[in-house]
């Protein structure tokens, strides 16, 4: 291994970060026993609105469910105050409210039929025709100040269909996207600026379209299916949540042009481990990452129109092994991780562009949305010092193209159609664990129907109950590199997704 040195990294550091790790972990779980969930019901509650004000179909937004999230979260009107502790803005009608928590709850109940069956399955599981209730997640959705408001999740997750295996970090509870923004207004000449600062953990995670990854279709999925997609995508689809954090700032002019720059930082392995995060699911460590995001959303009459860019460069030092075998330690030994933090780095370039085109009728939203990620991969520390790829540089791209019609008011009936596509460069020593060509190529669809019974109007009992029923089909031309048996992925996903 050239020049390569190590940092061997205990569980036992970073007290201080571990211990606020668990407050604030315990923090949310209590909050969940209040009320309200992900459309947020917290925020229709908050608002006074309805969960199609801001939603065409949760978690796809509505451009009033844009400017909501791009405000910070904060916007009021409905029954109860907005704020546990009003301040000199809030107006006087508003303090005569009560307060109730902002706090919500959702699980995802989901059948999954594969064309061919898995194997091994791991109890309770079978190879195929699995009944699995996950995620369940639990909120804090909604104004802190008059100017501060957050997104916060906490997750259950199901262990996976063929277990955890050696790897002694997984967790099934773990904290989930969040997003914590302070926002404001200003007025300069002919300009109404909207600008704020945000803190979240996953890349996009704060973006206000559905076409960037953290919030694209589609928005629920077998947890027991194959890898939606196969098994390889760019780094900002997903690679680094929960792994990291950032802070960054952005703005929004005339309702119009929206910019926003931001820089993660990836959390060191005992504070991830902490809050339910498994280290090695990430590909390695990194100090600062640069993000950027820029898009314009002309609009006219009931017509919106958006196009954009963004992107990430991140320096990920790779670890140098996985997890330590079961039994390999003495009793009472904690596992610790190694990793590379030589000079060599494996250097991502990620660049997106993306664009969405959005229709309100009478009774019904056309939304049709494309997206492409180009990835550069200069592999210097997995080629060099690992010995883990072919090629010392690759390339990897990422494209999605998206139509949905919701059909209704209340009683709203989606259909939802979308093509993807994953190509790059073959590397047969990197790609050496797919049963394929030893690239990453993977191409399919996916078919749609969804049942939304209270998007528009309150449910009998409890006014910000919400459920979606989902029948899906994901299908595959193509599967890592190969189209032989790629139909054997091929997945049927019935589900029912409540929120309150």
């Amino acid at each position: 291994m050239r020049n390569a040195r190590f940092a061997i990294v205990h569980w036992g550091s970073g007290i201080c970060s571990a211990a606020a790790a668990t407050i604030m972990l315990a923090g949310l779980l209590t909050l969940g026993n209040v009320s309200p969930a992900n459309a947020l019901p917290s925020y229709a509650r908050q608002t006074g609105q309805p969960c199609g004000s801001c939603h065409t179909d949760f978690a796809g937004l509505t451009p009033f469910g844009r400017l909501f999230k791009i405000q910070g979260y904060t916007a009021g009107g409905g029954p109860y105050r907005t704020t546990l502790f009003p301040t000199a803005d809030t107006p006087p009608e508003e303090e005569k409210k009560t307060w109730v928590a902002p706090v919500a709850m959702m699980a995802i109940a989901g059948f999954t039929n594969t064309q061919a069956a898995q194997a091994p399955p791991t109890a309770p599981y079978n190879g195929n025709n699995n009944v699995v209730v996950s995620p369940i997640s639990f909120f804090y959705g909604g104004a802190i100040t008059d100017r501060i408001g957050a997104f916060a999740q906490v997750t259950y997750n199901a262990p996976p269909l063929g277990g955890y295996g050696y790897d002694p970090f997984q967790h099934t509870w773990t904290w989930d996207n969040t997003d914590l923004r302070y926002a404001d207004t200003i007025h300069a000449g002919r300009f109404d600026i909207t600008y704020g600062i945000t803190a979240n953990n996953n890349p996009t995670v704060q973006d206000p379209w559905n076409t960037t990854p953290a919030w694209g279709f589609p928005y629920a999925q077998s947890t027991v299916a194959p890898g939606l997609g196969g098994a390889s995508h760019p780094l900002i689809n997903g690679a680094f949540a929960a792994h990291v954090v950032s802070v960054g700032a952005y703005a929004m002019f005339n309702d119009l042009l929206y910019l926003e720059a931001s820089v993660y930082h990836a959390l060191d392995p005992g504070t991830q481990n902490s809050l339910g995060t498994d280290p090695f699911g990430a590909p390695g460590l990194f100090d600062a990452a640069p993000y950027w995001r820029a898009a314009i959303e002309p609009h006219w009459g009931d017509h919106w129109l958006e196009f954009g860019t963004f992107g990430m460069i991140t320096n990920v030092h790779p670890f140098t092994a996985g997890p330590p075998p079961a039994g390999s330690l003495p009793v009472g030994v904690v596992p610790t991780i190694t990793t590379a933090v030589d000079s060599n780095t494996d250097k991502y370039t990620d660049v997106g562009f993306d664009a969405q085109y959005q229709y309100q009728g009478s009774n019904f939203w056309v939304t049709l949305r494309g997206s492409y990620v180009h990835e550069f991969q200069q592999l210097d520390a997995t080629f060099y010092d690992l010995a883990g790829s072919t090629n010392p540089s690759n390339t990897l791209n990422e494209a999605r193209a998206y139509a949905s019609l919701a059909y209704g008011n209340s009683n709203r009936v989606v259909l939802t159609g979308q093509y993807f596509s994953t190509w790059g460069s073959s590397d047969a020593t990197l790609y050496s664990g797919l049963a394929s060509g030893f690239s990453p190529n993977t191409e399919g669809f996916i078919a749609e129907i969804a049942y939304i019974p209270f998007i528009d109007s309150r449910a009998p009992g409890w006014p910000w109950f919400n459920a979606r029923i989902g029948l899906q089909y994901v299908g595959y031309t193509k599967y890592d590199g190969t189209t032989v048996g790629a139909s054997a992925n091929n997945t049927l996903f019935l589900y029912a997704w409540i929120a309150m």
